[in-house]
């Protein structure tokens, strides 16, 4: 993809060098060195003395002087938050399906980018490269510099009506985001980010004004075992329940771990929460792979996401989905209106086979409204 050359055999483009007035990251430095040459003054802070408060995650962080907060990429630098800015460590043009959203702009593309460091530890992390990378003092990718309008640009030329900040926790590089949305949205492209919901109030009214849609994993319904993970339940639920009410297109994400959180209690808890506030909130319970260091567990089954799927249903959520596992889950990947039934969008994987749900939104069949973002 032409935002990925190849560092050594390419040059950089135009609009993607380095920010005037930060030192180009040394090819021998090490990867803290090379991002904190990447970075801007963050705005999602308080001062508290010669303290900073960040204000981007729910962990709150009153961050010293020379230190950096628990996400490992904002830090106090002379008395000035500096947060990451001006680079890339990943960024593709794939289905909106792939990350999922289901009812945003179904079958069109998004070009999604991302950062380095999350603000979480999950044992099971489908993406550790990117989030664990600095916690695990590995290099494994090549950080890009990049300015925002280069961004929106690359996604106009390849045909994308989304920008999507994903691969490590958005949260943590709010600032960024902004500044690439707000470059998106002049061109006409409508963005979202793909979190782990583990937000404040200030992160969310900071991101509204530019974000379209947010998908939030929620992990379980367990507070000691969201502890294990970096974090805990409270939050998560507040920033479903503000996302929601200040008119954010949400779509929630379980992915069902074997021996973490599989049990039907918990998930019909996450179930009724998700009722509470809406029953139009689609719900994806997705399949899990051994990886980074879970790898003692089995894989998720097609029947596992099947009986969490009907607990969903059971629950009263209207539009209940079982991912990861293509063609295995029937209807399950499917669009249908709760009303009459019909199938409305009929999917394999991330591909869109069939569409009858028009520009309006509305099922053909008994004119029932379907929430979501339809229209491009």
């Amino acid at each position: 993809m032409r935002l990925e050359p190849d560092p050594s055999s390419t040059p950089p483009q135009a609009g993607m060098e380095h920010a005037p007035g930060r030192p180009a990251p040394r090819p021998e430095s090490t990867l803290e060195e090379r991002l904190d040459a990447l970075t801007a003054p963050g705005e999602l802070c308080r001062l508290e003395g010669g303290w900073i408060r960040c204000l981007a995650c729910a962990h709150r962080c009153r961050i010293a002087p020379g230190r950096r907060g628990l996400c490992r990429v904002r830090s106090n630098t002379g008395g000035q938050l500096r947060v990451p800015f001006g680079y890339v460590a990943g960024v593709q043009c794939d289905p909106i399906e792939k990350k999922p959203f289901f009812h945003v702009q179904p079958g069109s593309d998004a070009l999604t980018f991302g950062m380095l460091g999350c603000n979480f530890h999950c044992g099971y992390c489908q993406n550790w490269i990117s989030s664990q990378g600095l916690r695990e003092k590995a290099d494994p990718l090549h950080v890009r510099p990049v300015d925002p309008a280069a961004l929106a640009h690359e996604a106009r030329r390849l045909g994308a009506s989304l920008l999507v900040s994903s691969y490590n926790e958005p949260l943590i590089t709010s600032e960024w985001a902004a500044a690439v949305f707000r470059q998106g949205k002049a061109a006409g492209l409508r963005a979202a980010i793909v979190s782990n919901g583990y937000a404040t109030p200030e992160a969310i009214d900071y991101l509204r004004p530019w974000i379209s849609a947010c998908k939030v994993d929620l992990k379980g319904f367990d507070d000691r075992r969201y502890r294990q993970l970096g974090g805990a339940l409270a939050p998560l639920l507040d920033t479903i329940r503000r996302a929601h009410a200040c008119g954010i297109w949400l779509e929630v994400v379980t992915l069902l771990v074997p021996g973490f959180n599989d049990l039907p209690g918990e998930l019909e808890s996450i179930a009724r929460f998700l009722v509470s506030v809406s029953p139009d909130i689609p719900w994806h319970v997705t399949a899990f792979h051994p990886d980074y260091r879970m790898t003692d567990r089995r894989r998720t089954t097609a029947d596992d996401l099947l009986r969490a799927a009907q607990i969903g249903v059971e629950a009263g959520l209207h539009f209940v989905y079982a991912g990861n596992l293509p063609g295995q889950l029937a209807e399950w990947e499917n669009t249908r209106c709760p009303r009459c039934r019909s199938t409305l969008i009929r999917r394999r994987g991330f591909d869109v086979l069939d569409r009858r749900l028009g520009p309006d939104g509305c099922c053909p069949g008994c004119g029932q409204a379907i929430p979501g973002l339809w229209r491009a």
